[in-house]
C-alpha cells in the first residue's frame, strides 16, 4: 500500500513536470536561442569537454525509450503521422517524440494513480481505476494536438478573408504573387501569415511556387485554404489575371464565414436548450411554486 502510493505519488510528480516542460517547450527555445547569441563562443567543459544538460542526459533518452515502446505496442501510430499533425497544429518545435513518449509516461502515471486511489478507496474497483486513467493519460496528449490542430485551422479560416484582400490590393497595385506575400507578412501577424512565411522561405530557396502552396495547403488543413492554392495554382497554368482571383477568393470566403457565423448563430439557442433545462428551471420551479407546496402542505393538516 506504502509502496504504491509513494510510486503514484512520484508518477503524479513526473508527469506534472513532463507537461511543464511540453507547455514551456516554445517558451525556452526562445530563451536558449538568445542565450546562444548573448554567449556566442563560451563553451561550458569540463576537462576540456562539453557538459552536457540533465535533459539531454537522463530526460531525452528515456522519453525516447517510453516513445519507442509505444511505438511497439501500437504499431498503427507512427512519427510521421504526429509530426504532420505538429505541423497542423504549429507545433513545429515540437519532437514527435515527446508526443508519443508523452502518452507512455501518462498512461504509466494514471495506471498508478488508479491503483493508489482504488487500494485507498474502493479496492473492488482498483483494476477498474487503473484502467480507465492509464486510458485517460495515454489519451491525453493525443486529445491535446487535435484540439490545437482544430484551433488553428479555425483561425487560419478566420484570417483568409482579410489576407487575401491585402494580397489582392497589392497585385492590383502591380507587385508580383511574391512580393504580395512578402508584403502580406510584413502587415500581418497570425497563424496564416506563418504558413505563407513558411510557404515563401521555400520559393526563396528555390522550391516550385506551386509545390509551396500545396505543401502550406496540406499543413494547414483547411477547406478554404485548399481551394485558394487550387486557384492560385490553376491561375498560374492558364494565364489568369492573379488580382481578379483573389478578389473573387477574397469575397468568397467572406461568404462563407459570414455563412458560418449564421450557422452558429442558429444552433447557438439548442445548445443552451439543455442547460436551462438542467440548472434554471428546477430552481425556477422551486421558486414558484415552493410556496404552493408549502401551503398545501398546511393545509392537509389541518
Amino acid at each position: 500500500m506504502t509502496l504504491i502510493l509513494i510510486l503514484a505519488i512520484a508518477t503524479i510528480g513526473g508527469s506534472v513536470f513532463f507537461f511543464a516542460e511540453l507547455a514551456t517547450t516554445p517558451m525556452r527555445n526562445r530563451r536558449n536561442l538568445v542565450h546562444r547569441a548573448a554567449n556566442y563562443g563560451r563553451l561550458r567543459t569540463v576537462t576540456g569537454k562539453e557538459m552536457p544538460r540533465f535533459r539531454e542526459r537522463a530526460l531525452d533518452p528515456f522519453v525516447a525509450k517510453t516513445a519507442r515502446l509505444v511505438l511497439r505496442i501500437n504499431p498503427r501510430m507512427s512519427m510521421e503521422a504526429v509530426s504532420k499533425k505538429l505541423m497542423a497544429a504549429g507545433m513545429r518545435r515540437t519532437s514527435p517524440t515527446t508526443i508519443i513518449g508523452a502518452k507512455g509516461i501518462l498512461g504509466i502515471g494514471g495506471v498508478f494513480l488508479g491503483l493508489a486511489l482504488g487500494s485507498a478507496t474502493a479496492p473492488k474497483y482498483m483494476f477498474l481505476l487503473a484502467l480507465l486513467f492509464g486510458l485517460t493519460g495515454a489519451l491525453a496528449p493525443g486529445l491535446y494536438l487535435n484540439s490545437r490542430v482544430k484551433a488553428r485551422q479555425l483561425a487560419v479560416s478566420a484570417e483568409i478573408p482579410d489576407a487575401l484582400d491585402l494580397l489582392s490590393v497589392s497585385v492590383e497595385a502591380g507587385l508580383g504573387f511574391d512580393g504580395a506575400v512578402q508584403k502580406l507578412t510584413e502587415h500581418m501577424d497570425g497563424p496564416l501569415i506563418e504558413e505563407f512565411e513558411l510557404a515563401l522561405g521555400g520559393i526563396r530557396i528555390g522550391e516550385g511556387r506551386s509545390e509551396a502552396l500545396k505543401k502550406m495547403s496540406e499543413r494547414s488543413s483547411s477547406q478554404e485554404m485548399a481551394s485558394f492554392v487550387r486557384a492560385i495554382i490553376q491561375a498560374d497554368q492558364l494565364g489568369i489575371s492573379l488580382g481578379r482571383i483573389l478578389k473573387v477568393q477574397a469575397g468568397d470566403t467572406r461568404l462563407k464565414r459570414q455563412l458560418l457565423a449564421e450557422e452558429k448563430a442558429m444552433k447557438a439557442p439548442i445548445k443552451m436548450l439543455f442547460p436551462t433545462v438542467i440548472f434554471i428551471f428546477p430552481a425556477m420551479f422551486l421558486v414558484v411554486l415552493g410556496p404552493a407546496f408549502l401551503n398545501l402542505s398546511k393545509f392537509f393538516q389541518f
